[in-house]
Protein backbone atom coordinates (compact mmCIF):
# COMPACT_ATOMS: atom_id res chain seq x y z
CA UNK A 1 0.00 0.00 0.00
CA UNK A 2 1.18 3.51 -0.75
CA UNK A 3 2.06 5.76 2.16
CA UNK A 4 0.22 9.10 1.94
CA UNK A 5 2.92 10.82 3.99
CA UNK A 6 5.44 9.88 1.31
CA UNK A 7 3.08 11.11 -1.40
CA UNK A 8 2.75 14.47 0.33
CA UNK A 9 6.47 15.19 0.26
CA UNK A 10 7.73 13.24 -2.75
CA UNK A 11 9.16 15.46 -5.49
CA UNK A 12 10.73 14.98 -8.88
CA UNK A 13 13.55 17.40 -9.68
CA UNK A 14 12.71 18.04 -13.33
CA UNK A 15 15.14 20.50 -14.89
CA UNK A 16 13.63 20.23 -18.35
CA UNK A 17 15.69 17.62 -20.19
CA UNK A 18 14.94 14.03 -21.10
CA UNK A 19 12.23 11.48 -20.59
CA UNK A 20 10.92 11.98 -17.05
CA UNK A 21 7.52 10.54 -17.92
CA UNK A 22 8.94 7.01 -17.59
CA UNK A 23 9.95 7.80 -14.01
CA UNK A 24 6.61 9.41 -13.17
CA UNK A 25 4.78 6.36 -14.49
CA UNK A 26 7.13 3.93 -12.71
CA UNK A 27 6.42 5.65 -9.39
CA UNK A 28 2.70 5.59 -10.18
CA UNK A 29 2.88 1.89 -11.02
CA UNK A 30 4.34 1.19 -7.59
CA UNK A 31 1.39 3.00 -6.02
CA UNK A 32 2.65 6.50 -5.28
CA UNK A 33 2.15 9.95 -6.74
CA UNK A 34 4.94 12.45 -7.25
CA UNK A 35 5.00 16.23 -7.63
CA UNK A 36 7.41 18.15 -9.84
CA UNK A 37 9.78 20.77 -8.50
CA UNK A 38 8.71 23.96 -10.24
CA UNK A 39 10.56 26.56 -8.15
CA UNK A 40 13.44 26.56 -5.64
CA UNK A 41 11.01 26.79 -2.72
CA UNK A 42 9.60 23.36 -3.59
CA UNK A 43 12.97 21.78 -2.79
CA UNK A 44 12.93 23.24 0.72
CA UNK A 45 9.52 21.71 1.42
CA UNK A 46 10.26 18.23 0.07
CA UNK A 47 10.58 15.10 2.21
CA UNK A 48 12.09 12.90 -0.50
CA UNK A 49 13.48 13.93 -3.89
CA UNK A 50 14.20 11.86 -6.98
CA UNK A 51 16.69 13.61 -9.27
CA UNK A 52 16.73 11.98 -12.73
CA UNK A 53 19.07 13.08 -15.46
CA UNK A 54 19.19 12.38 -19.16
CA UNK A 55 21.77 14.00 -21.38
CA UNK A 56 24.99 15.91 -21.06
CA UNK A 57 26.60 16.91 -17.75
CA UNK A 58 27.17 20.52 -18.77
CA UNK A 59 23.62 21.03 -20.04
CA UNK A 60 22.22 19.57 -16.82
CA UNK A 61 24.30 21.82 -14.55
CA UNK A 62 23.48 24.82 -16.74
CA UNK A 63 19.77 24.19 -16.25
CA UNK A 64 20.14 23.69 -12.49
CA UNK A 65 21.88 27.06 -12.23
CA UNK A 66 19.46 28.79 -14.60
CA UNK A 67 16.47 27.67 -12.53
CA UNK A 68 18.12 28.54 -9.23
CA UNK A 69 18.18 24.92 -8.02
CA UNK A 70 21.88 24.49 -7.14
CA UNK A 71 22.01 25.99 -3.63
CA UNK A 72 18.55 24.79 -2.53
CA UNK A 73 19.53 21.26 -3.61
CA UNK A 74 22.79 21.46 -1.65
CA UNK A 75 20.88 22.72 1.39
CA UNK A 76 18.40 19.87 1.02
CA UNK A 77 21.21 17.28 0.96
CA UNK A 78 22.84 18.89 3.99
CA UNK A 79 19.53 18.64 5.88
CA UNK A 80 19.66 14.84 5.87
CA UNK A 81 16.51 14.25 3.85
CA UNK A 82 16.65 11.37 1.30
CA UNK A 83 17.76 12.00 -2.27
CA UNK A 84 17.80 9.50 -5.16
CA UNK A 85 19.91 10.55 -8.16
CA UNK A 86 19.62 8.73 -11.50
CA UNK A 87 22.19 8.65 -14.34
CA UNK A 88 23.25 12.28 -14.88
CA UNK A 89 21.56 12.89 -11.52
CA UNK A 90 24.35 10.77 -10.04
CA UNK A 91 27.05 12.50 -12.09
CA UNK A 92 25.92 15.96 -10.99
CA UNK A 93 26.82 15.00 -7.40
CA UNK A 94 30.51 14.89 -8.41
CA UNK A 95 32.94 17.79 -8.66
CA UNK A 96 33.00 17.78 -12.44
CA UNK A 97 33.05 15.74 -15.62
CA UNK A 98 35.36 15.33 -18.61
CA UNK A 99 32.24 15.67 -20.76
CA UNK A 100 31.95 19.36 -19.85
CA UNK A 101 35.22 20.49 -18.24
CA UNK A 102 33.98 24.06 -17.81
CA UNK A 103 30.91 23.02 -15.81
CA UNK A 104 31.12 22.81 -12.03
CA UNK A 105 29.24 19.94 -10.39
CA UNK A 106 27.58 19.96 -6.98
CA UNK A 107 30.80 18.70 -5.38
CA UNK A 108 29.11 16.36 -2.90
CA UNK A 109 31.35 13.45 -3.96
CA UNK A 110 35.11 14.27 -4.20
CA UNK A 111 35.86 12.84 -7.63
CA UNK A 112 35.53 13.54 -11.37
CA UNK A 113 33.44 11.75 -13.99
CA UNK A 114 35.55 10.33 -16.83
CA UNK A 115 34.90 8.95 -20.34
CA UNK A 116 35.08 5.27 -21.21
CA UNK A 117 37.93 4.10 -23.42
CA UNK A 118 36.36 3.99 -26.90
CA UNK A 119 39.47 2.42 -28.43
CA UNK A 120 38.75 -0.92 -26.78
CA UNK A 121 34.94 -1.15 -26.93
CA UNK A 122 31.77 0.49 -28.15
CA UNK A 123 30.90 3.75 -26.41
CA UNK A 124 28.27 4.63 -25.16
CA UNK A 125 27.92 1.74 -22.73
CA UNK A 126 24.38 0.78 -23.64
CA UNK A 127 22.23 -2.10 -22.46
CA UNK A 128 21.65 -4.43 -19.53
CA UNK A 129 24.52 -5.01 -17.13
CA UNK A 130 24.95 -6.20 -13.57
CA UNK A 131 25.81 -4.32 -10.40
CA UNK A 132 28.17 -6.05 -7.97
CA UNK A 133 27.67 -5.14 -4.34
CA UNK A 134 30.62 -3.34 -2.73
CA UNK A 135 29.10 -3.37 0.74
CA UNK A 136 25.81 -4.01 2.44
CA UNK A 137 23.85 -1.33 4.30
CA UNK A 138 23.67 -2.45 7.94
CA UNK A 139 19.91 -2.00 8.01
CA UNK A 140 19.48 -4.23 4.92
CA UNK A 141 16.98 -1.81 3.43
CA UNK A 142 18.37 -1.87 -0.08
CA UNK A 143 20.19 -5.19 -0.32
CA UNK A 144 17.97 -6.15 -3.24
CA UNK A 145 19.73 -3.64 -5.48
CA UNK A 146 22.18 -6.26 -6.70
CA UNK A 147 22.26 -10.01 -7.23
CA UNK A 148 23.94 -12.35 -9.67
CA UNK A 149 20.77 -12.70 -11.76
CA UNK A 150 19.68 -9.07 -11.97
CA UNK A 151 20.45 -6.69 -14.79
CA UNK A 152 19.86 -2.96 -14.92
CA UNK A 153 19.63 -0.66 -17.94
CA UNK A 154 22.64 1.57 -18.60
CA UNK A 155 23.05 4.19 -21.32
CA UNK A 156 26.06 6.50 -20.85
CA UNK A 157 29.49 7.43 -22.18
CA UNK A 158 30.90 8.85 -18.94
CA UNK A 159 31.09 7.30 -15.48
CA UNK A 160 32.92 7.34 -12.11
CA UNK A 161 35.76 5.17 -13.44
CA UNK A 162 38.07 3.42 -11.01
CA UNK A 163 41.63 4.15 -12.11
CA UNK A 164 44.90 2.93 -10.65
CA UNK A 165 45.23 6.08 -8.57
CA UNK A 166 41.57 6.35 -7.53
CA UNK A 167 40.00 5.13 -4.32
CA UNK A 168 37.68 2.32 -5.49
CA UNK A 169 35.27 3.10 -2.65
CA UNK A 170 35.12 6.87 -3.42
CA UNK A 171 35.75 7.61 0.26
CA UNK A 172 33.00 5.25 1.31
CA UNK A 173 30.43 6.36 -1.29
CA UNK A 174 30.61 3.32 -3.61
CA UNK A 175 27.69 0.92 -3.22
CA UNK A 176 28.04 -1.18 -6.39
CA UNK A 177 30.68 -1.68 -9.06
CA UNK A 178 30.06 -2.63 -12.70
CA UNK A 179 32.51 -3.85 -15.33
CA UNK A 180 32.37 -2.67 -18.93
CA UNK A 181 35.12 -4.31 -20.93
CA UNK A 182 38.46 -3.74 -19.24
CA UNK A 183 37.13 -0.86 -17.12
CA UNK A 184 35.30 -0.93 -13.78
CA UNK A 185 33.18 1.96 -12.58
CA UNK A 186 31.04 2.88 -9.58
CA UNK A 187 27.51 2.14 -10.76
CA UNK A 188 25.74 3.32 -7.61
CA UNK A 189 26.59 5.32 -4.51
CA UNK A 190 25.00 5.38 -1.08
CA UNK A 191 26.09 7.36 1.94
CA UNK A 192 23.97 8.94 4.62
CA UNK A 193 20.84 10.33 2.99
CA UNK A 194 22.06 10.07 -0.61
CA UNK A 195 21.41 7.16 -2.97
CA UNK A 196 22.26 7.43 -6.68
CA UNK A 197 22.57 5.03 -9.59
CA UNK A 198 24.29 5.31 -12.94
CA UNK A 199 21.69 2.93 -14.35
CA UNK A 200 18.02 3.79 -14.92
CA UNK A 201 15.74 1.95 -12.45
CA UNK A 202 12.66 3.32 -14.21
CA UNK A 203 13.81 1.58 -17.42
CA UNK A 204 15.07 -1.60 -15.72
CA UNK A 205 11.91 -3.66 -15.62
CA UNK A 206 10.88 -5.25 -12.36
CA UNK A 207 14.37 -5.11 -10.84
CA UNK A 208 14.29 -1.32 -11.18
CA UNK A 209 10.75 -1.04 -9.84
CA UNK A 210 11.78 -3.01 -6.75
CA UNK A 211 14.64 -0.57 -6.14
CA UNK A 212 12.37 2.47 -6.49
CA UNK A 213 9.89 0.85 -4.12
CA UNK A 214 12.63 0.19 -1.58
CA UNK A 215 13.76 3.82 -1.72
CA UNK A 216 10.23 5.11 -1.20
CA UNK A 217 9.37 2.75 1.63
CA UNK A 218 12.61 1.76 3.38
CA UNK A 219 15.30 4.35 2.76
CA UNK A 220 15.35 6.61 5.81
CA UNK A 221 18.39 8.70 4.90
CA UNK A 222 20.60 7.10 7.53
CA UNK A 223 22.53 4.50 5.54
CA UNK A 224 25.70 3.34 7.24
CA UNK A 225 28.86 1.67 5.87
CA UNK A 226 29.38 -1.98 6.73
CA UNK A 227 32.16 -4.47 6.06
CA UNK A 228 35.24 -3.55 4.03
CA UNK A 229 34.78 -4.01 0.27
CA UNK A 230 36.35 -6.67 -1.89
CA UNK A 231 38.70 -6.12 -4.82
CA UNK A 232 37.11 -4.14 -7.64
CA UNK A 233 39.30 -5.99 -10.15
CA UNK A 234 37.23 -9.12 -9.45
CA UNK A 235 34.02 -7.46 -10.68
CA UNK A 236 32.54 -9.80 -13.34
CA UNK A 237 31.50 -8.75 -16.85
CA UNK A 238 27.70 -9.16 -16.90
CA UNK A 239 26.76 -7.11 -19.96
CA UNK A 240 23.96 -8.82 -21.90
CA UNK A 241 23.19 -8.87 -25.61
CA UNK A 242 19.98 -6.98 -26.29
CA UNK A 243 16.97 -8.54 -27.98
CA UNK A 244 14.77 -5.74 -29.33
CA UNK A 245 11.15 -5.79 -30.49
CA UNK A 246 10.49 -3.26 -33.25
CA UNK A 247 7.08 -1.76 -33.94
CA UNK A 248 6.73 -0.08 -37.34
CA UNK A 249 3.86 2.34 -36.72
CA UNK A 250 1.91 4.20 -39.39
CA UNK A 251 -1.59 5.33 -40.17
CA UNK A 252 -3.72 2.91 -42.15
CA UNK A 253 -6.18 4.00 -44.82
CA UNK A 254 -8.80 4.71 -42.16
CA UNK A 255 -6.44 7.06 -40.31
CA UNK A 256 -5.79 4.77 -37.31
CA UNK A 257 -2.25 4.16 -36.05
CA UNK A 258 -1.40 0.47 -36.42
CA UNK A 259 1.65 -1.74 -36.19
CA UNK A 260 2.54 -2.98 -39.66
CA UNK A 261 5.37 -4.87 -41.33
CA UNK A 262 6.89 -4.42 -44.76
CA UNK A 263 8.11 -6.87 -47.33
CA UNK A 264 11.27 -5.13 -48.56
CA UNK A 265 9.69 -1.91 -47.23
CA UNK A 266 6.29 -2.43 -48.91
CA UNK A 267 3.74 -2.39 -46.06
CA UNK A 268 0.68 -3.08 -48.21
CA UNK A 269 -0.80 -6.56 -48.46
CA UNK A 270 -0.83 -7.24 -52.19
CA UNK A 271 -2.21 -10.78 -51.81
CA UNK A 272 -5.73 -9.51 -51.03
CA UNK A 273 -5.90 -7.46 -54.21
CA UNK A 274 -6.90 -4.30 -52.34
CA UNK A 275 -3.43 -3.45 -51.11
CA UNK A 276 -4.50 -2.39 -47.59
CA UNK A 277 -1.83 -1.53 -45.01
CA UNK A 278 -0.98 -4.70 -43.06
CA UNK A 279 -2.44 -4.44 -39.57
CA UNK A 280 -0.58 -6.59 -37.02
CA UNK A 281 -2.02 -4.99 -33.91
CA UNK A 282 -2.28 -1.89 -31.75
CA UNK A 283 1.01 -0.22 -30.76
CA UNK A 284 0.33 0.09 -27.01
CA UNK A 285 -1.00 -3.47 -26.67
CA UNK A 286 1.96 -4.99 -28.49
CA UNK A 287 4.49 -2.92 -26.55
CA UNK A 288 2.94 -4.06 -23.27
CA UNK A 289 3.05 -7.68 -24.44
CA UNK A 290 6.71 -7.46 -25.38
CA UNK A 291 7.59 -5.93 -22.02
CA UNK A 292 5.93 -8.86 -20.26
CA UNK A 293 7.64 -11.35 -22.60
CA UNK A 294 11.11 -9.99 -21.78
CA UNK A 295 12.09 -7.67 -24.64
CA UNK A 296 15.17 -5.69 -23.66
CA UNK A 297 13.98 -2.64 -25.60
CA UNK A 298 10.82 -1.71 -27.45
CA UNK A 299 11.42 0.36 -30.57
CA UNK A 300 8.77 2.56 -32.17
CA UNK A 301 9.56 3.58 -35.74
CA UNK A 302 7.07 6.06 -37.10
CA UNK A 303 7.12 5.26 -40.81
CA UNK A 304 4.52 7.90 -41.68
CA UNK A 305 6.44 11.06 -42.45
CA UNK A 306 6.04 13.98 -40.05
CA UNK A 307 9.37 15.57 -40.94
CA UNK A 308 7.91 18.99 -41.67
CA UNK A 309 5.17 18.97 -39.02
CA UNK A 310 6.56 17.13 -35.97
CA UNK A 311 4.36 18.84 -33.40
CA UNK A 312 1.22 17.76 -35.25
CA UNK A 313 2.03 14.09 -34.78
CA UNK A 314 -0.44 13.94 -31.90
CA UNK A 315 -1.53 10.29 -32.32
CA UNK A 316 2.06 9.07 -32.06
CA UNK A 317 2.68 11.26 -29.02
CA UNK A 318 -0.34 9.67 -27.35
CA UNK A 319 0.98 6.19 -28.18
CA UNK A 320 4.24 7.07 -26.41
CA UNK A 321 2.47 8.51 -23.36
CA UNK A 322 0.21 5.48 -22.98
CA UNK A 323 3.04 3.01 -23.58
CA UNK A 324 5.16 4.66 -20.89
CA UNK A 325 2.43 3.88 -18.34
CA UNK A 326 2.95 0.12 -18.59
CA UNK A 327 6.34 -0.48 -20.21
CA UNK A 328 9.48 -0.03 -18.09
CA UNK A 329 12.08 -0.95 -20.66
CA UNK A 330 13.47 1.67 -23.09
CA UNK A 331 11.48 2.85 -26.12
CA UNK A 332 12.83 4.40 -29.36
CA UNK A 333 10.97 6.99 -31.45
CA UNK A 334 11.89 8.94 -34.56
CA UNK A 335 10.82 12.52 -33.84
CA UNK A 336 13.33 14.69 -32.02
CA UNK A 337 10.79 16.43 -29.78
CA UNK A 338 9.17 13.36 -28.23
CA UNK A 339 11.35 12.75 -25.19
CA UNK A 340 8.94 14.23 -22.74
CA UNK A 341 6.10 12.13 -24.12
CA UNK A 342 7.92 8.90 -23.26
CA UNK A 343 10.74 8.35 -25.78
CA UNK A 344 14.22 7.53 -24.47
CA UNK A 345 16.11 7.94 -27.74
CA UNK A 346 15.37 9.36 -31.15
CA UNK A 347 16.05 7.65 -34.44
CA UNK A 348 17.07 9.85 -37.37
CA UNK A 349 16.79 8.43 -40.90
CA UNK A 350 16.63 10.57 -44.03
CA UNK A 351 17.75 13.71 -42.21
CA UNK A 352 20.92 11.88 -41.13
CA UNK A 353 21.73 11.17 -44.78
CA UNK A 354 21.26 14.83 -45.73
CA UNK A 355 23.35 15.94 -42.74
CA UNK A 356 26.16 13.51 -43.63
CA UNK A 357 26.19 14.65 -47.27
CA UNK A 358 26.47 18.29 -46.22
CA UNK A 359 29.14 17.50 -43.62
CA UNK A 360 31.29 15.67 -46.16
CA UNK A 361 30.75 18.42 -48.75
CA UNK A 362 32.09 20.98 -46.22
CA UNK A 363 35.26 18.97 -45.75
CA UNK A 364 34.02 17.49 -42.44
CA UNK A 365 33.41 20.86 -40.82
CA UNK A 366 30.73 20.91 -38.12
CA UNK A 367 28.17 23.71 -37.93
CA UNK A 368 26.24 22.75 -34.80
CA UNK A 369 22.90 23.16 -36.54
CA UNK A 370 22.14 19.55 -37.53
CA UNK A 371 19.58 17.55 -35.57
CA UNK A 372 22.34 15.11 -34.58
CA UNK A 373 24.55 17.81 -33.07
CA UNK A 374 21.73 19.68 -31.33
CA UNK A 375 20.13 16.64 -29.72
CA UNK A 376 23.51 15.20 -28.67
CA UNK A 377 24.45 18.50 -27.00
CA UNK A 378 21.34 18.63 -24.84
CA UNK A 379 20.56 14.94 -24.29
CA UNK A 380 23.91 13.27 -24.90
CA UNK A 381 25.16 11.08 -27.74
CA UNK A 382 23.37 8.06 -26.30
CA UNK A 383 20.02 9.68 -27.19
CA UNK A 384 20.76 9.84 -30.93
CA UNK A 385 20.27 6.71 -33.04
CA UNK A 386 20.97 6.69 -36.78
CA UNK A 387 18.56 4.46 -38.69
CA UNK A 388 20.29 3.28 -41.87
CA UNK A 389 18.26 1.98 -44.84
CA UNK A 390 20.79 0.62 -47.36
CA UNK A 391 20.41 -1.58 -50.38
CA UNK A 392 22.92 -3.69 -52.25
CA UNK A 393 24.37 -2.37 -55.50
CA UNK A 394 26.25 -5.09 -57.39
CA UNK A 395 29.30 -4.26 -59.50
CA UNK A 396 31.82 -6.33 -61.45
CA UNK A 397 34.79 -4.59 -59.84
CA UNK A 398 35.56 -1.85 -57.28
CA UNK A 399 36.45 0.48 -60.17
CA UNK A 400 32.75 0.60 -61.13
CA UNK A 401 31.95 2.37 -57.83
CA UNK A 402 34.69 4.99 -57.39
CA UNK A 403 34.73 6.67 -54.01
CA UNK A 404 32.61 4.01 -52.35
CA UNK A 405 33.35 1.21 -49.88
CA UNK A 406 33.18 -1.91 -52.07
CA UNK A 407 33.45 -5.43 -50.66
CA UNK A 408 33.76 -8.84 -52.27
CA UNK A 409 30.55 -10.70 -51.56
CA UNK A 410 29.88 -14.37 -50.93
CA UNK A 411 26.50 -13.90 -52.60
CA UNK A 412 27.01 -12.87 -56.25
CA UNK A 413 24.57 -10.56 -58.00
CA UNK A 414 21.99 -11.50 -60.65
CA UNK A 415 24.60 -11.36 -63.39
CA UNK A 416 27.36 -13.03 -61.41
CA UNK A 417 28.80 -9.78 -60.00
CA UNK A 418 31.31 -10.56 -57.24
CA UNK A 419 31.41 -7.12 -55.63
CA UNK A 420 28.85 -4.99 -53.84
CA UNK A 421 28.52 -1.63 -52.17
CA UNK A 422 25.71 -0.56 -49.89
CA UNK A 423 23.84 2.51 -51.09
CA UNK A 424 22.07 4.73 -48.56
CA UNK A 425 18.45 5.58 -49.28
CA UNK A 426 15.98 8.22 -48.09
CA UNK A 427 12.21 8.58 -48.06
CA UNK A 428 11.57 5.08 -46.81
CA UNK A 429 13.89 3.48 -49.33
CA UNK A 430 12.27 5.10 -52.34
CA UNK A 431 15.28 7.24 -53.32
CA UNK A 432 18.92 6.18 -53.52
CA UNK A 433 21.81 8.59 -52.85
CA UNK A 434 25.44 8.71 -53.94
CA UNK A 435 26.50 7.87 -50.40
CA UNK A 436 27.55 4.50 -49.02
CA UNK A 437 26.85 3.15 -45.56
CA UNK A 438 30.41 3.55 -44.32
CA UNK A 439 30.44 7.23 -45.35
CA UNK A 440 27.11 7.79 -43.61
CA UNK A 441 27.83 6.15 -40.28
CA UNK A 442 31.32 7.55 -39.82
CA UNK A 443 30.05 11.05 -40.58
CA UNK A 444 27.17 10.66 -38.15
CA UNK A 445 29.48 9.36 -35.43
CA UNK A 446 31.66 12.45 -35.93
CA UNK A 447 28.56 14.64 -35.61
CA UNK A 448 27.66 13.08 -32.26
CA UNK A 449 25.43 10.04 -32.85
CA UNK A 450 25.56 7.33 -30.20
CA UNK A 451 24.15 4.22 -31.89
CA UNK A 452 23.52 2.71 -35.33
CA UNK A 453 20.30 0.87 -36.22
CA UNK A 454 21.37 -1.00 -39.36
CA UNK A 455 18.53 -2.19 -41.58
CA UNK A 456 18.90 -3.89 -44.97
CA UNK A 457 16.32 -3.44 -47.71
CA UNK A 458 17.37 -6.66 -49.46
CA UNK A 459 16.80 -8.72 -46.29
CA UNK A 460 13.62 -7.05 -45.05
CA UNK A 461 10.78 -9.56 -44.71
CA UNK A 462 12.79 -12.50 -46.07
CA UNK A 463 13.26 -14.39 -42.76
CA UNK A 464 16.59 -15.58 -44.19
CA UNK A 465 18.87 -14.17 -41.50
CA UNK A 466 20.73 -10.89 -41.04
CA UNK A 467 23.16 -9.50 -43.63
CA UNK A 468 26.47 -10.38 -41.98
CA UNK A 469 28.58 -8.75 -44.67
CA UNK A 470 26.86 -5.41 -44.17
CA UNK A 471 26.91 -5.61 -40.39
CA UNK A 472 30.57 -6.65 -40.20
CA UNK A 473 31.48 -3.67 -42.35
CA UNK A 474 29.42 -1.31 -40.17
CA UNK A 475 30.77 -2.70 -36.90
CA UNK A 476 34.38 -2.31 -38.05
CA UNK A 477 33.82 1.31 -39.12
CA UNK A 478 32.49 2.84 -35.87
CA UNK A 479 33.14 2.69 -32.15
CA UNK A 480 29.49 3.18 -31.14
CA UNK A 481 27.00 0.34 -30.55
CA UNK A 482 25.29 -1.31 -33.52
CA UNK A 483 21.82 -2.89 -33.68
CA UNK A 484 21.29 -5.57 -36.35
CA UNK A 485 17.96 -5.36 -38.16
CA UNK A 486 16.15 -6.99 -41.13
CA UNK A 487 15.97 -10.68 -41.94
CA UNK A 488 15.44 -12.51 -38.64
CA UNK A 489 13.38 -15.66 -39.13
CA UNK A 490 14.34 -18.04 -36.32
CA UNK A 491 16.18 -17.96 -32.95
CA UNK A 492 19.49 -19.21 -34.36
CA UNK A 493 19.69 -16.14 -36.61
CA UNK A 494 20.29 -14.03 -33.49
CA UNK A 495 23.15 -16.24 -32.32
CA UNK A 496 24.61 -16.26 -35.82
CA UNK A 497 24.72 -12.46 -36.06
CA UNK A 498 26.23 -12.04 -32.59
CA UNK A 499 28.94 -14.61 -33.36
CA UNK A 500 29.70 -13.38 -36.89
CA UNK A 501 29.63 -9.62 -36.39
CA UNK A 502 29.86 -8.89 -32.62
CA UNK A 503 26.97 -6.40 -32.75
CA UNK A 504 25.59 -5.34 -29.39
CA UNK A 505 21.91 -5.95 -30.17
CA UNK A 506 19.59 -7.58 -32.67
CA UNK A 507 16.07 -6.55 -33.61
CA UNK A 508 13.04 -8.27 -35.10
CA UNK A 509 9.48 -7.30 -35.91
CA UNK A 510 7.23 -9.57 -37.97
CA UNK A 511 8.23 -12.87 -36.38
CA UNK A 512 7.38 -11.42 -32.95
CA UNK A 513 4.14 -9.70 -34.06
CA UNK A 514 2.79 -12.83 -35.73
CA UNK A 515 3.77 -15.09 -32.85
CA UNK A 516 6.03 -17.20 -35.08
CA UNK A 517 8.98 -16.91 -32.68
CA UNK A 518 8.56 -15.99 -28.98
CA UNK A 519 11.11 -13.64 -27.45
CA UNK A 520 11.73 -16.29 -24.78
CA UNK A 521 12.79 -18.78 -27.48
CA UNK A 522 15.32 -16.29 -28.84
CA UNK A 523 16.80 -15.65 -25.40
CA UNK A 524 17.00 -19.35 -24.60
CA UNK A 525 18.83 -20.01 -27.88
CA UNK A 526 21.24 -17.10 -27.44
CA UNK A 527 22.04 -18.12 -23.86
CA UNK A 528 22.45 -21.78 -24.83
CA UNK A 529 24.97 -20.72 -27.45
CA UNK A 530 27.12 -18.92 -24.91
CA UNK A 531 25.97 -15.29 -24.97
CA UNK A 532 24.75 -13.48 -21.85
CA UNK A 533 21.11 -12.36 -21.84
CA UNK A 534 18.86 -10.66 -19.34
CA UNK A 535 16.56 -13.10 -17.54
CA UNK A 536 12.84 -12.80 -18.19
CA UNK A 537 10.77 -11.78 -15.17
CA UNK A 538 7.02 -12.30 -15.22
CA UNK A 539 4.61 -9.76 -13.78
CA UNK A 540 4.40 -11.78 -10.56
CA UNK A 541 8.04 -10.91 -9.85
CA UNK A 542 7.02 -7.50 -8.50
CA UNK A 543 5.47 -7.82 -5.06
CA UNK A 544 3.73 -4.62 -3.97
Amino acid sequence: MANSSVDDGLYLLDYGAGNVLSLVNAVKRIGYSIKRVERPEDIAGAKKIIFPGVGAFGAAMEQLDKRGFRQPLLDYIASGRPLFGICVGLQCLFQGSEESPEAKGLGVIPATIKKFNAASKAVPHMGWNGATLVRNPTDGALELVASANQRFYFVHSFAPLITSSADPTLDGWAYTWTRYGEEVFVSSVMKGNVLATQFHPEKSGYAGLRLLKAFLENFDGKSRPSAAPGNHADTPDLLSRRIIACLDVRANDAGDLVVTKGDQYDVRDRSSGGGDVRNLGKPVDLARRYFEEGADEVTFLNITSFRDLPFRDLPMLEVLRRTSESVTVPALEVADEYFRSGADKVSIGSDAVYAAEAYLARGKQKTGDTAIEQIAYVYGAQAVVISVDPRRVYVRSPEEAPGHDVIKTQFPGPNGEEYVWYQCTVKGGREGRDLDVRQLITACEDLGAGEILCNCMDKDGTNSGFDHELLSSVKSAVSIPVIASSGAGKPSHFTDVFAATNVEAALAAGIFHRGEVPISAVKEQVQRDGFAVRAIEGSAALVL
